[in-house]
């Protein structure tokens, strides 16, 4: 029987699947950015996430553990380096997976699976969504303010009687701009 057995095979032997892994890891980590399979993703997903975490805390153990799994230099130069530097400060998810359609051929389902922090893209996106204030008719948290800001800009905005001259009157609005 295979009561619990959930570990994803992906159509290869042990060794085929271990390599794979292993050389897509090693992409990830240079390219910071790599399409594939759903499948693959995911399984790829499991096999980096703990290596980044390993790599918080750079030691000779962590690098000889990191480099059992990579059996790459510059993979293991660049998880130390520069992927620790942007990705060091958090607690977990490291990656993202987005999906991308299906392959012509088989119909595979297609996706891309990034590192979080090094897409410029959505850095930018981020970004403009900062704090901002929401104004209702209903009420206010602060009724005092707006009560009393309301009747000074009407005051302001009042214009000048219509017995006074025209040209006055336009002389008026535009000292007041």
């Amino acid at each position: 029987m295979r009561h619990g057995k959930k570990f994803n095979h992906l159509g290869r032997k042990a060794a085929h699947r271990k390599s794979m892994l292993s050389n897509m890891a090693t992409s990830l980590i240079l390219h910071k950015r790599i399409s594939t399979t759903l499948a693959k993703a995911k399984e790829l997903k499991k096999y980096v996430e703990p290596l980044i975490t390993r790599a918080k805390e750079d030691t000779t153990h962590n690098r000889r553990m990191a480099f059992s799994y990579l059996k790459n230099k510059e993979a293991i130069i660049a998880l130390f380096g520069e992927v620790i530097a942007k990705v060091g400060t958090r607690p977990g998810g490291y990656t993202r997976i987005i999906k991308t359609g299906f392959r012509l051929g088989d119909n595979a389902e297609m996706c891309i699976i990034e590192l979080v922090d090094f897409n410029e893209l959505m850095l930018k996106d981020a970004k403009p969504a900062k704090k901002t204030t929401r104004r209702s008719r209903r009420g206010s948290s602060k009724p005092a303010e707006t009560t009393a800001a309301a009747p000074a800009a009407e005051a302001k905005t009042e214009e000048p009687k219509a017995s006074e001259a025209s040209s006055d009157s336009t002389d008026a609005d535009t000292e007041e701009k």
